[in-house]
């Protein structure tokens, strides 16, 4: 009985009525929202708010750091971010593959002379992708792993620090985010991050307790920050 209840409570929040030809109301169900669950629907909105939060920081650092959207040779900081968003799922030429956290890691390596934007942002791209299973929408039989999700969250918090902290042998640092001058102090990026962080947390409790299991937050030392395999 609870379950019919269930189907019957889904049956009709997928109903939409309309005028037909005749005039009359006619009722039409999206199969698809049958198909969904809460957790679906929530794993949808969460991951769509993740991908477009890291292509807004992406764009963020391409403005602070315009000669690395010149390095990749384009025309312009709006046809590195299409390329990007164009090319995550393949990777990236210049990257010879790479992926995850062997792409990001790549922005904040002494020797590496390509486009940094595009190697961390691939990197924390397709790290959010794997959290997600790959996929772009989600139903009934599908699933997630909430240790991808914290994972992936923790990462970004990686991130943020190696854009703050990680220099050059010359003691600049590889890449521009956070303004910290007292005089014009912005914090954007890390805001960013921060929100984006809270989804994929709240996501990986909300699979763990799907789950019947409980998540535990790994916290990492300023010593030992790196970055966590996602993709596995």
């Amino acid at each position: 009985m609870r379950w019919l209840a269930v189907l019957l409570a889904l049956t009709l929040a997928a109903c939409a009525t309309k005028l037909g030809k005749d005039g009359r109301t006619e009722t039409t169900v999206d199969a698809k929202y049958l198909l969904k669950t809460e957790v679906d629907r929530i794993a949808d909105a969460s991951r769509a708010e993740v991908m477009g939060g890291l292509m807004l920081i992406a764009d963020k650092l391409y403005r602070r750091n315009p000669k690395e959207w010149k390095k990749a040779g384009v025309a312009s900081r709006e046809a590195a971010l299409e390329r990007l968003k164009m090319r995550f799922y393949r990777s990236l030429p210049e990257l010879g593959g790479l992926r995850e956290r062997q792409a990001a890691l790549l922005a904040f390596s002494e020797t590496y002379t390509g486009d940094r934007v595009a190697a961390l942002m691939l990197g924390l791209l397709t790290m959010a992708d794997a959290a997600f299973e790959h996929k772009e929408e989600f139903y009934m039989l599908d699933s997630l792993n909430e240790t991808k999700l914290l994972n992936c969250a923790r990462n970004m918090e990686v991130a943020i620090w190696k854009l703050g902290n990680d220099r050059t042998a010359s003691g600049e640092l590889f890449l521009l985010s956070n303004e910290l001058d007292p005089a014009n102090r912005n914090l954007s990026f890390e805001r960013e991050f921060g929100r984006l962080m809270g989804l994929l947390d709240l996501m990986a409790k909300v699979v763990a307790d799907r789950n019947g299991r409980t998540v535990s937050r790994l916290t990492q030392s300023v010593a030992t920050m790196v970055f966590l395999p996602v993709g596995f």
